[in-house]
């Protein structure tokens, strides 16, 4: 019954509880609540939902006298932030990954030892719904390691319907195979029509999902173009060397601080989220930055 009733209480009893031999300050936040577009389910999303934090940090213990000096202890406002960072990062789909980035961050603080996180939907029912972690140092260590991988910077180019519809768009593909950069193909949206909604948000998923099917042509008459939708998989085909066909919604979805919904800013974006080497476009897109390449000229990159 005490463990049950400690699992409910504020996370700092739990913190209390499952405290070792060695003295550890600690410094907590109460019922922190920001309102946040979150969730893994389509009612949620373009909807704002109060979401409540509850921190708990344990601190090693400071050496020396504080001298009331504020540099040398852990500010509460540091907490705050690393909920303000992470939520600004991109739209989560799960209060697990938001606790797990948060206890990430705020573990990189000096002194911090040990974080209890605990983060609750206020609004997806009569009470809380939520989910509570507990981190140590040397779990955080072992991620941020993992976290240190470099990670290749991309060419990143973009087929107009020219080039889609080019008798040597196969070629093009050859050399851009050859390229000792990793390959981030984009495509917008088809020639012809394609559904149309009154509604703007109904439409931007329609005009999303037109790309993808158009990315999708290509890939059925190209094996080499392997349409990839998420962050985890561009970056794990960059690293394999093999060239992607981005499907843009969930990324696109996703962003707190996306682009429009004009194909050339989404590709625009793209480039400056993954810290693109070079843009590139097949014929004129109108791509800020872009370099257009001739399609009636040789097929080369220089």
């Amino acid at each position: 019954m005490s463990e049950i009733r400690q699992a409910f209480e504020h996370p700092e009893e739990r913190a209390a509880a499952t405290a070792d031999a060695m003295p550890l300050d600690r410094i907590s936040l109460r019922d922190h609540i920001v309102e946040v577009e979150i969730g893994a389910f389509q009612a949620e999303r373009g909807v704002r939902q109060r979401v409540s934090f509850n921190i708990v940090v344990e601190l090693t213990p400071l050496t020396g006298p504080i001298d009331d000096d504020v540099d040398r202890i852990l500010s509460y406002d540091r907490l705050t932030e690393a909920i303000q960072i992470e939520l600004a990062a991109e739209r989560l789909n799960l209060l697990e990954t938001l606790a797990e980035r948060i206890a990430e961050r705020i573990l990189s603080e000096p002194r911090a030892f040990r974080v209890f996180v605990r983060v609750e939907k206020l609004d997806r029912g009569p009470g809380a719904l939520g989910v509570e972690i507990v981190r140590s140092l040397g779990q955080a260590g072992a991620q941020a390691k993992a976290l240190e991988a470099p990670v290749p910077h991309p060419l990143i180019v973009h087929l107009t319907p020219a080039a889609l519809a080019a008798p040597n768009l196969s070629q093009w593909i050859d050399v851009l195979a050859d390229d000792p950069r990793p390959v981030i193909l984009t495509v917008g949206l088809p020639e012809g029509e394609w559904p149309k909604a009154d509604h703007p948000a109904a439409q931007r998923r329609i005009d999303l999902l037109a790309i993808e099917q158009n990315a999708w042509c290509l890939a059925a008459r190209d094996a080499r173009c392997v349409v990839r939708a998420t962050r985890t998989e561009l970056d794990w085909a960059m690293k394999q060397g093999q060239i992607s066909l981005w499907a843009p919604s969930k990324l696109v979805l996703d962003a707190v601080h996306g682009p429009n919904d004009d194909v050339a800013d989404m590709v625009a974006w793209l480039g400056k989220e993954l810290s693109a080497t070079e843009v590139l476009s097949l014929g004129e897109a109108g791509i800020e930055g872009a370099k257009v390449l001739d399609l009636s000229g040789p097929v080369t990159l220089g």
